[in-house]
């Protein structure tokens, strides 16, 4: 069977938390609240002082952002949020946009879906590794497929099952967990993706790209043609970014008709 993780999440309500002893009781991650809304101010007060006892811990980090957005604009103002009290750290788990007002529901499905894309994409923009946070129930009334698909899945529902047929990085299945260190009640997660692998080697959340040492630098001066393998998330002008090439190159040099459709897998020769 497939390794899986231990998490917890946390934010402002767990307070003076012993992330030493939380490792210690065996939880492999947490994922921090680094805030709501779309205002600096909304930052949870606790998130600097979280994320640097998790990390000293050793605990590996993601982080989520509570959406009041009424609009498709204010969910890009809350990404920019976002993406501002985040910068400079690194997270080994993805940054999600956690879906749960009932106002954001009483809109529909389309309504959903763009507030979605809009906060994920401007993320994957600024070289996160983007997800949603949703309860199961309104993620199958609310949200297309293709947009659950779309981005890291985060997953709640309590009980002792998942009943979600579609595929999830992430179940939180309590949030009435007790483990060593916090007082009180936590959220409980299982995590069935190795986010830190796949995000360190894609060289988001704030990490270096890592290059294998299994390719020998070319002597000669002749660029050499790089294959590479679509992964989640990626955008063609992320992938543009990160060779220091153009879209319009490599949509030329592998025939590719459509500029905003890529799909995981798809190889991407970069001259």
């Amino acid at each position: 069977m497939a390794k899986t993780f231990k998490g917890i999440d946390v934010s402002q309500y767990q307070q003076g938390v012993d992330f030493k002893k939380v490792k210690a009781s065996g939880v492999d991650f947490v994922i921090i609240r680094a805030g709501f809304g779309k205002y600096a101010n909304q930052k949870d007060p606790y998130f600097e002082s979280h994320y640097k006892a998790a990390k000293a811990a050793g605990l590996k980090v993601g982080a989520y952002w509570y959406s009041y957005a009424a609009t498709v604009a204010e969910a890009k103002a809350e990404a920019q949020t976002c993406i501002n009290a985040i910068k400079g750290k690194t997270f080994e788990y993805p940054i999600y946009f956690d879906l749960e007002e009932r106002s954001q529901f009483a809109k529909g499905r389309a309504f959903c879906n763009s507030l979605v894309k809009t906060f994920c994409n401007a993320l994957e923009h600024a070289g996160y590794w983007a997800g949603l946070y949703i309860s199961r129930s309104p993620l199958q009334q609310y949200i297309s497929a293709y947009v659950a698909k779309r981005y890291a899945l985060w997953l709640a529902e309590y009980g002792s099952k998942c009943n979600y047929g579609g595929t999830y990085g992430m179940w939180q299945y309590t949030s009435s967990g007790k483990v060593s260190g916090i007082s009180g009640n936590v959220d409980l997660d299982i995590c069935y993706v190795d986010y830190p692998a796949k995000i360190k080697a894609a060289g988001l959340n704030g990490f270096k790209k890592t290059i294998s040492s299994a390719t020998k630098p070319t002597t000669s001066s002749t660029k050499k043609t790089v294959t590479y393998t679509v992964k989640r998330g990626d955008t063609l002008s992320g992938i543009a970014r990160r060779y220091k090439t153009t879209v319009a190159k490599l949509v030329k040099d592998n025939g590719i008709k459509n500029a905003n459709l890529i799909y995981v897998g798809q190889k991407i020769k970069i001259k």
